[in-house]
């Protein structure tokens, strides 16, 4: 099983007008998202998704799509900090096995762990 992970920052394009922004916007304003790319070989997957804390732990707002000889892949915008999460393989949870972290879950598993840098 091979799983890679690639972020790409995401780049704002903007028209080039002036705006007056108050000091306490900019301290409260929300980091930008950034693009990673997760992907899980996985041959006798029928389905695959993946949940984590960066979506509420809901499988179904992540699928993977399959690229062929049981590779899957999916991009997902994810703001930077620290994140765990799992694969949903056919129904069933499992951690990344390329994650270069993990922690230990409440049900008695583990999480892998993906840093997302500002």
């Amino acid at each position: 099983m091979v799983t890679m992970i690639k972020t790409r920052k995401r780049v704002k394009k903007t028209a080039a007008t002036t705006e007056t922004v108050k000091p306490e916007a900019q301290a409260t304003a929300s980091p930008e998202a950034s693009r990673v790319s997760l992907e899980l070989i996985k041959p006798e997957a029928r389905t695959v998704f993946v949940a984590g804390s960066f979506n509420g732990w809901k499988p179904e707002s992540t699928p993977l799509a399959c690229l062929g000889n049981g590779r899957w892949a999916g991009d997902l915008a994810v703001k930077p900090g620290r994140h765990e999460y799992l694969f949903v393989v056919d129904g069933q949870w499992l951690p990344d096995p390329n994650a270069k972290e993990s922690v230990q879950n409440p049900f008695g598993g583990k999480n892998s762990v993906l840093e997302v840098s500002a």
